[in-house]
């Protein structure tokens, strides 16, 4: 039997706790989705950094001359770095690129993940083959999906995005046992309470995009299983594609 479990905000993680746990991370705006976004348009690893400093020190390191660098900071994007968002990413072209990331949350949680049985990076563009993906590997786990939060604070966006990979879990253990958490049920309470624009919009960060007229990101962030990719996290602390 699976037994799924939602933390709110990375700050609930507890590290000693993982080294059995399937993990799934979400960061809805922006980086989860940026990073499905960028693997799933030719990116070949992303190598995800926990702050601007250890950024820094990669783009002077001789080993990272071939990388590309984007990333923010309290969403400001780092001087000199690709804007962090899935859109802009394209733009910049992803194709067999290597990447260094950095952000805010995101990127934190996916480091805090790292001692975990595995990892993996999902969001609203690709929830259905991660969670195809679980059930087809991980039976009779504990499967814990990690919302980033907002500073160590609860968002909404994620919880309704951990909401949404509930209700497929659901829907494939239908005749099978799964024991849900309370925090697992109430996200799947919350996704039915409204559509993934509507959430997003109304959320902290959503509003802070659209107030920068980066509404075509949100737009983008909102749709639901347009990639067919699960991402994973190596030993190595690198995002590459299963």
């Amino acid at each position: 039997m699976n037994k799924l479990h939602v933390l709110t905000n990375k700050s609930e993680l507890k590290k000693e706790q993982l080294h059995d746990k399937v993990v799934i991370v979400l960061d809805i705006l922006i980086a989860t989705t940026s990073i499905v976004t960028a693997m799933a348009n030719g990116c070949k690893q992303i190598t995800p950094v926990r702050n601007y400093d250890q950024a820094l020190s990669l783009q002077n390191n001789p080993d990272y001359s071939n990388y590309k660098f984007s990333g923010e900071l309290n969403a400001d994007t780092l001087s000199g770095f690709i804007q962090p968002t899935p859109i802009a990413l394209l733009q910049s072209g992803m194709e067999n690129c290597y990447l260094v990331y950095c952000t805010t949350n995101g990127t934190v949680a996916l480091n805090d993940c790292k001692t975990a049985k595995k990892t993996l990076v999902g969001a609203l563009l690709n929830a259905q083959s991660i969670v195809q993906h679980v059930m087809s590997y991980w039976q009779n786990e504990t499967i814990l999906i990690v919302c980033s939060g907002s500073n160590d604070q609860f968002n909404i966006e994620d919880f309704y995005g951990a909401g949404y990979f509930v209700e497929i879990f659901m829907n494939h253990h239908r005749g099978q046992d799964l024991e849900l958490s309370d925090s697992a049920k109430a996200a799947k309470v919350f996704h039915d309470s409204g559509s993934a624009i509507d959430v997003l919009n109304t959320s902290r960060v959503g509003k802070l995009l659209n107030d920068r007229r980066w509404n075509e990101e949100l737009v983008f962030a909102a749709q639901k299983d347009i990639y067919p990719v699960v991402p994973y996290l190596t030993s190595e602390g690198r995002v590459e594609l299963i």
